[in-house]
């Protein structure tokens, strides 16, 4: 399966934040949208990093509740594995795996953002493939 169709089914939406926006406007917009991360992007739309509650979490462990106003660049990752619409889920799994990373956002051709996949989409499209891949059997040997 793609990622184009994952896309298809959940949608496009991708919740951004500047780098230079607080903390506490991060975790705002992470419980707003119950989700668990956001691209942090530069005021063309650029993709800088990722910024997730887990980063938020470890932040406030080293240096306690002063992190919350300090800007999402202090604490965002900002290397970012990206994939395509034609990447394939078992691609994907293979690089949130390698990457230690949850959420992907998904490019065009010339850099554009179509939206993200995270590992609870591939999981579930993966599922999704394997009881329709069971069903086919079924059907196969009972036939």
């Amino acid at each position: 399966m793609r990622i184009s169709r994952i896309l298809e089914a959940k949608g496009t939406f991708v919740a951004t934040v500047p780098s230079d926006c607080p903390i506490t406007e991060l975790l705002s917009k992470l419980a707003e949208h119950r989700i668990g991360a956001v691209l942090v992007v530069d005021g063309e739309g650029e993709i800088r990093g990722m910024a997730s509650e887990r980063d938020v979490v470890r932040a406030l462990n080293v240096d306690g509740a002063e992190v919350l106003a300090r800007p999402v660049a202090s604490l965002m990752t900002d290397l970012v594995a990206t994939c395509t619409p034609s990447s394939t889920i078992e691609e994907i799994a293979v690089v949130m795996t390698e990457n230690r990373v949850r959420h992907v956002p998904v490019l065009d051709d010339e850099g554009k953002l179509l939206g993200i996949v995270s590992i609870g989409d591939v999981v579930k499209a993966r599922i999704d493939q394997l009881e329709h891949d069971r069903k086919t059997l079924i059907d196969y040997i009972t036939s």
